[in-house]
C-alpha cells in the first residue's frame, strides 16, 4: 500500500533523512522507533509532502513526490501530527465534522464512532477544544483524521505525555481502526505498546532504518535495543 525507497529529506543544509526504505501493507500496524532527533516525524512530514521528498514514495501505486498534502490526503491517506493540532475556537462536534469529506459518498467513520470509541469526547462534545485536556486533544486529533475515511493514517507520538489509562485508551483505538481495515503508520517512543499492537517495526538512527522485523525479532535482539533505543 505505502512504499518508501532511498528517502532523503533536508533542513536547509542539514541532511535529516538519509536513505530511508520502509512499507506498509494493507490493514498491517507498523512501528517506527528511535529515540529523538533521528528522523521519525520528518519521514512522516515527507510522506504528506510537508517537507520537500527526495526518492520515491508511493501510496496505492500513485507518486507521491510531486503532490501537495491535500491532494495526498484526498488519495486516502491521513496524518495526525505530534501537536495535537486542532481549532480551538469550535467545538469538539465542529472540530469532527471539518474532518468529514465534502463528497456524498458516506465514509466507514461517523461522529458516532468516534463518540464509541471515546465517551469522553461526546461529554465534551459542545466544549470549546481550546479548554480541552492533552488526552483529550489527542482522542480528537486522532478522531477528526478518520473522518476523512483514509485508508492508511500516520500517527505520530500519540501518547507523548498521557497517562497511562489513556495510553491504553489509544492502543486500543489503532487496534480497532486496524480490524476495520485501516492501515496504520506509528511513530512511537513507548516500545511496550508498539510491540503489542505491531506487526512489524522499524528501529531509526541518524536518519536510516537500521532495523526491521517483528516485535519478537526486536525483543530478541538486546543490542540493537541498547543501541538504538535505550537511554
Amino acid at each position: 500500500m505505502l512504499e518508501v525507497k532511498d528517502l532523503h529529506a533536508y533542513y536547509g543544509k542539514s541532511h535529516i533523512l538519509q536513505g530511508v526504505d520502509l512499507h506498509v501493507a494493507e490493514g498491517e500496524i507498523v512501528s517506527v522507533l528511535g529515540r529523538n532527533g533521528v528522523g521519525r516525524s520528518t519521514t512522516c512530514k515527507a510522506i504528506m509532502g510537508l517537507v520537500q521528498p527526495l526518492g520515491s514514495v508511493r501510496y496505492k501505486g500513485v507518486d507521491l513526490a510531486s503532490k501537495e498534502p491535500h491532494q495526498i490526503a484526498r488519495l486516502g491517506l491521513g496524518y495526525v501530527p505530534e501537536d495535537r493540532q486542532v481549532f480551538p475556537g469550535l467545538t469538539t462536534r465542529q472540530n469532527l465534522e471539518l474532518g468529514m469529506k465534502s463528497s456524498k459518498g458516506a465514509g466507514r467513520w461517523t461522529i458516532e464512532d468516534a463518540f464509541k470509541l471515546f465517551p469522553r469526547l461526546q461529554e465534551r462534545a459542545d466544549t470549546p477544544a481550546e479548554v480541552l485536556s492533552g488526552g483529550e486533544r489527542q482522542m480528537l486529533s486522532m478522531c477528526r483524521t478518520l473522518m476523512g475515511d483514509p485508508d492508511l493514517i500516520m500517527v505520530d507520538e500519540p501518547t507523548e505525555g498521557l497517562a497511562p489509562m489513556i495510553v491504553e485508551q489509544v492502543g486500543k483505538f489503532l487496534l480497532e481502526i486496524a480490524q476495520r481495515g485501516v492501515s496504520v503508520l506509528l511513530v512511537e517512543q513507548k516500545l511496550a505498546i508498539a510491540l503489542r499492537i505491531s506487526q512489524r517495526v522499524y528501529v531509526m538512527g541518524h536518519g536510516k532504518i537500521v532495523f526491521e522485523g517483528t516485535p519478537a525479532d526486536l525483543q530478541a535482539d538486546a543490542q540493537v535495543r541498547k543501541e538504538w533505543l535505550e537511554v
